[in-house]
């Protein structure tokens, strides 16, 4: 049986906590997926230039404008072909995750010779991307202590309250780390979502602050899975946003023992996984 083409959404099984009072039900999911660009033209068979994470959909028009974007495609100039791979060296699962752009000649600009602007990701299928971040062999963070839901529904407005940029400016992200208690450890501000989260885990890293594993990461805005493989990275056990996850981001969660809570606003939160450790089954 050939795969079939993934789609934009994903539906998965989630705990909803509100008010203290959990009820089990279905929610959708954004689907995240790794996207390979390659490009080709005569004489020069075709060469990975990119690997993004993407919604699927309109996968042609992503790595089109990529190449504008790049200087790789004057605007205005079709290139010969946009297709799906056809490499026999590709499995089913992959088969929709990468794009061969063809060529009528060589670039304007080659795209080595410019940084991308793509975020890399680690495969060319969400398995792949996985087993890169979290490996069979790795060990999932246990559930030990729980962390009340009263605590995590606080968590978004504690981050907030920590904000002074976004205080002045409205633009920008931030992150923090906090006790089960809800205890403040550090926080910190960025205009990248990810660059966030690397800064708390760097304070760490450098004796600045300190936190153990039974730790809470609090986002502003969505989980992507760039979000939850830093925090597996740094072995937090739980992940709070005021926005939803992708499914990668809730399958990464679930593989590596992360309790993912989206949608924490008011008295209510979703818990997308592991949901035992924020009392919630």
């Amino acid at each position: 049986m050939s795969a079939e083409r993934p789609g934009p959404t994903a539906r998965r099984q989630v705990v909803e906590v509100v008010g203290g009072s959990s009820m089990g039900k279905h929610d959708t999911l954004v689907v995240e997926e790794p996207l390979e660009i390659r490009l080709q033209w005569p004489g020069h068979p075709a060469n990975r230039i990119s690997v993004t994470m993407r919604t699927p959909g309109n996968d042609f028009e992503l790595a089109a404008g990529y190449l504008v974007a790049e200087g790789v495609l004057p605007i205005g100039d079709k290139p010969r072909s946009v297709a799906y791979c056809v490499d026999r060296a590709l499995s089913e699962e992959q088969r929709y995750n990468v794009v061969t752009v063809d060529l009528d000649g060589p670039p304007r600009r080659h795209p080595s010779t410019r940084t991308t602007t793509m975020t890399a990701a680690c495969g060319v299928c969400g398995t792949e991307s996985l087993d890169e971040v979290f490996t069979p062999d790795s060990s999932p963070i246990l559930v030990g202590r729980t962390i009340a839901p009263d605590v995590v529904t606080a968590l978004p407005d504690r981050l907030r309250e920590r904000q002074p940029l976004f205080s002045k400016t409205g633009s920008i992200h931030a992150s923090g780390v906090f006790g089960f208690d809800g205890a403040l450890v550090v926080v910190r501000e960025d205009i990248g979502r990810h660059n966030t989260v690397d800064k708390v885990v760097g304070a760490r890293q450098l004796g600045t602050v300190d936190f153990a594993e039974e730790s809470a990461l609090c986002v502003s805005g969505r989980i992507g899975f760039d979000i939850v493989t830093k925090a597996v990275a740094a072995r937090i056990a739980v992940v709070v946003g005021d926005g939803g996850p992708s499914s990668l981001a809730a399958d990464l969660a679930d593989r590596a023992g992360v309790t993912l809570c989206g949608f924490a606003r008011g008295e209510r939160f979703v818990a997308y996984t592991h949901p035992e450790r924020v009392g919630a089954s």
